[in-house]
């Protein structure tokens, strides 16, 4: 790593950690319970879909692309989840791949056109969130299946109060830095999102990489439905709306560029964590709903002013 990555790297860190310190503090000292060791715990419990989904987007845009998919993907692995363990009577480790497998079909859907056929992410993207979450609709029936115990213990399990889903999350996050640190296939993400033509000459082979950054997303976002069925013991057809807008504000949060060739993974972590602390604390402050949503959007979009002067400079 040169010094100059090192010195942005760093600073990214410190930026990112003095926010989620002041944020922190801030609710402190407004609050009552936030600064508690339960609020902590109750935080860390709620965002592993969250994180595991974010970790895909990170990937996504790391390459310049974007997904808007990842909710209804994550509607329709929790409802085929449900229909193998509730309709069909298949044990929880048959169950589980089934899920993830068409998550990965359904990225790989999204890869082979938007890097094999050359269409626009936006839209092919746009394509499966109407089409995953119509087959989410149909395998449920438009109802919720309550799926019970058979999932309900992933969600019970843990250490020192952090549940299974959150250790979970904590390892995708080493995995997906691990990946794009040391190893080509990050390497080959980096040089895409950063100049796509230079990659193609310099021998790299630019639609396989984007396919299987596609393909993986879509596997990620079916994994969070695993851990989504799990706190909620049920199959919502109607889960992960609005995700992908959330995943992708903690991507950009993080400081992983809209326009690629720039992110990390951990990065992404601290900015799911960033606005998990911004809601819980509007909450116990009693903000209203809108109050909540103002809020979380003007640091969204604060974000991505400083995003895009980032580039600039």
């Amino acid at each position: 790593m040169t010094s100059a990555r090192l010195y942005r790297t760093l600073a990214d860190y410190l930026g990112l950690g003095m926010v989620l310190i002041a944020m922190i503090a801030f609710f402190a000292l407004k609050t009552d319970y936030f600064f508690t060791l339960t609020t902590f715990r109750t935080i860390a419990n709620q965002i592993p879909d969250a994180v595991i989904i974010a970790t895909g987007m990170t990937f996504v845009l790391i390459i310049a692309g974007i997904d808007l998919s990842v909710g209804s993907v994550l509607a329709l692995g929790g409802a085929t989840l449900g229909l193998a363990l509730t309709g069909w009577g298949w044990p929880i480790y048959l169950a589980v791949p089934l899920c993830i497998i068409v998550g990965l079909c359904c990225g790989a859907v999204n890869g082979i056109m938007v890097a094999g056929w050359r269409l626009p992410a936006f839209i092919v993207t746009l394509g499966m969130l109407e089409a995953a979450r119509g087959g989410a609709y149909l395998v449920t029936g438009s109802k919720t299946q309550y799926i019970g115990s058979s999932v309900e213990w992933i969600n019970t399990w843990g250490a020192m109060g952090l549940s299974l889903p959150f250790l979970l999350a904590l390892l995708v996050v080493i995995t997906g830095q691990f990946i794009l640190s040391y190893t080509i296939f990050g390497r080959s993400m980096f040089a895409i999102g950063g100049n796509e033509e230079a990659a193609r000459l310099s021998g790299i082979p630019v639609a396989h990489i984007k396919t299987a950054v596609y393909t993986l997303c879509g596997g990620l976002a079916a994994l969070a439905a695993v851990i989504h069925c799990s706190r909620l013991t049920a199959a919502d057809p109607n889960a992960g709306i609005g995700y992908e807008l959330q995943a992708i504000a903690a991507v950009v949060i993080g400081g992983t560029s809209l326009m690629g060739g720039r992110g990390a993974v951990i990065n992404t972590f601290i900015g799911v964590i960033i606005i998990a602390v911004l809601e819980n604390g509007l909450v116990q402050m009693g903000a209203q709903e809108p109050i909540k949503r103002l809020v979380t959007g003007a640091v969204i979009i604060i974000a991505v002013i400083l995003d895009y002067y980032r580039h600039r400079v």
